[in-house]
């Protein structure tokens, strides 16, 4: 029996890789000559890292760079062995919980930081980026982030503009003849699995920006900021972002890179299966399970266990999702190819309880899903 273990993690208790190890644990208990694979998952949030460090034999590299308001603050990402491929995650370098609430200052927060680690990655030879939005203390359009690969934005007098999203209302010009070879010769992607615009009522400023700290006269002057960027990206470039799904993720920064280096948007959890090869692991599985702690109708959004249900339903795979809670109907889920759910709760417990025994839950799940299976 091959079983497939591509879990999500279970935020505030066990990494994907713990999930992993817990549930393969389970497996073996009902079945000791199982073959397990164990595929870390991510949606292209926090954690993707990691999952590309273990499945890559990658590197994590450690560097020293700009914070959201350009303090100096230290930020992994990952290269893989051969070096080729990277992946970078925007909140290490430009993260909103790298900034106390008082300081939070979303008018001239800037995405420089990020830009940096993706500079480093293509000088040691990374020529496929992954970037990974959310959680950003920025609406900067991705502008600190392109200055860092070599864009200059400047106004009227030709002098380069001031990090932020509010220094865009006096952007006149974008110069991108400093940008080097390598990073035109490199292929972008970004995990990004919102769908708002550019700009507004349902864009980067509008949406996001309170969670940053943006007052509403704030919010209005950053909107207006980004709509006169998306002018100039589509006098420069002829790519419309205004109203492009997506584009408005991490504070602008997808549009920015869309525009400017061609970057594809796709969901996390699909460009996270590819990059740990998980559609190669299925060829020989006979049961997929997956997870992650809280599973609901919006888990069918792109989710990790929804790319794991839809990769197994297309090759007639059963798939079983184990969660710490499960709330409200999964018929979308179940439309997608999931089997079935099983929550972690075995009688009354407090979160934190549940959380202390995660893994010996898990463990036990697996183990009575595998003699299922078998009988």
């Amino acid at each position: 029996m091959h079983v497939v273990v591509a879990p999500d993690s279970f935020k505030g208790g066990l990494s994907a890789s713990a999930v992993c190890a817990a549930v393969e644990s389970g497996v073996r208990r009902a079945v000791p000559g199982a073959v397990v694979t164990a595929v870390p998952m991510a949606d292209g949030g926090e954690g993707t890292v990691d999952c590309f460090l273990s499945a890559r034999s990658g590197r994590e590299i450690v560097r020293t760079v700009p914070g959201p308001l350009g303090r100096p603050v230290e930020a992994r990402y990952a290269i893989a062995g051969d070096g080729r491929s990277a992946v970078v995650e925007l909140a290490a370098a430009s993260g909103l919980p790298l900034l106390a609430e008082h300081e939070r200052a979303p008018m001239r927060a800037d995405t420089a930081g990020t830009g940096e680690l993706i500079a480093d990655a293509i000088a040691r030879g990374a020529r496929d980026v992954l970037v990974c939005l959310g959680g950003s203390a920025t609406t900067d359009g991705g502008t600190g982030l392109l200055r860092a690969l070599g864009v200059r934005f400047t106004g009227a007098d030709g002098a380069e503009l001031p990090p932020g999203g509010a220094a865009l209302a006096g952007l006149a010009a974008i110069d991108d003849s400093g940008v080097p070879d390598a990073v035109r010769q490199t292929r972008f992607r970004v995990a990004c699995d919102v769908t708002n615009p550019f700009v507004g009522s349902s864009g980067a400023a509008a949406v996001f920006g309170p969670q940053k700290g943006a007052t509403p006269a704030q919010v209005s002057e950053l909107d207006a900021a980004l709509v006169r960027f998306a002018d100039a990206l589509a006098d420069r470039y002829g790519v419309r972002v205004h109203d492009l799904p997506g584009a408005g993720a991490a504070g602008g920064t997808c549009g920015g890179l869309v525009a400017v280096l061609g970057a594809e948007p796709t969901r996390g959890a699909e460009l996270v299966a590819e990059m740990v090869g998980l559609p190669a692991a299925l060829e020989s599985a006979d049961l997929v399970i997956t997870g992650e702690g809280r599973l609901d109708a919006q888990s069918a959004g792109g989710k990790v266990v929804s790319v794991v249900a839809e990769l197994a339903h297309g090759r007639g795979l059963p798939v079983v999702a184990l969660a710490g809670s499960i709330a409200g109907p999964l018929d979308d889920l179940h439309a997608l190819g999931l089997t079935a759910a099983f929550s972690l709760a075995d009688g009354p417990r407090t979160l934190d309880e549940l959380i202390g025994s995660a893994g010996p839950l898990l463990a036990g799940l697996a183990d009575q899903v595998v003699r299922l299976r078998t009988a």
